[in-house]
């Protein structure tokens, strides 16, 4: 049996992972541009191949949203 950690790490990488469809609703895109994308490799978007599968991990989709975000918010008074 397992322990327990590598269960839940498991866990935890799984439900990272997004299906193309959901990926799309997480950026605002299409799933048919996220295809055009992969296929162009116009972004640098990494994806994890899961036999015939296409996924996205979430943190990878956050790191892309961090790196196009223009400007800068101003620090928060106290």
């Amino acid at each position: 049996m397992e322990p327990l950690s590598n269960t839940l790490s498991f866990e935890r990488f799984r439900s990272e992972l997004l299906t193309r469809k959901e990926a799309a609703l997480y950026l605002g895109v299409t799933e048919q541009t996220l295809a055009v994308w992969k296929c162009t490799k116009r972004y640098n978007l990494p994806v994890v191949k899961v036999g015939r599968l296409v996924k996205y991990k979430k943190s990878d989709l956050d790191q892309f949203i961090k790196i196009r975000t223009l400007g800068a918010f101003p620090p928060s008074a106290s």
